[in-house]
């Protein structure tokens, strides 16, 4: 399943240099992975229910081109691969003309809320990666 968040740059991502800065891109790839959990169906407090929370362990983003304010932008993101307790998920920032403007791969892993160690991905979210395997 791949989801899909359009955004536009608004003054205040902008840094010095006239763009986007580096850091926002961070904030945009969040938002696009919130989008896709609830897309799937689980929110945070789904999560909750399951007494896991998920947690980012590594960020590989790729800056392709500048965005500046204005941009109309489309975050995607969809799953990757798959582990035992970690999971990868793959996002663009994409411009309208659909442009690649910056990609991430994002791991994460689901941890017990209670002992604060790794656990194995529940089914409720391994099944988004079944046909990715």
């Amino acid at each position: 399943m791949k989801s899909s968040l359009p955004i536009i740059v608004r003054s205040t991502e902008i840094d010095v240099n006239g763009h986007v800065n580096n850091a926002k891109y961070l904030e945009y790839f969040e938002w696009g992975r919130e989008e896709w959990y609830e897309l799937c169906g689980l929110p945070y407090e789904a999560f909750a229910s399951m007494n896991i929370q998920t947690v980012t362990v590594n960020i590989n983003i790729n800056y392709r081109s500048e965005c500046r304010q204005g941009d109309q932008l489309t975050v995607t993101c969809q799953p990757e691969r798959i582990g035992n307790s970690s999971y990868v998920l793959k996002q663009e920032i994409k411009d309208e003309r659909g442009e690649v403007r910056a990609d991430a791969l994002v791991t994460s892993v689901t941890m017990d809320q209670s002992t604060r160690k790794s656990r194995a991905v529940p089914d409720e979210l391994r099944k988004f990666f079944e046909s990715q395997e």
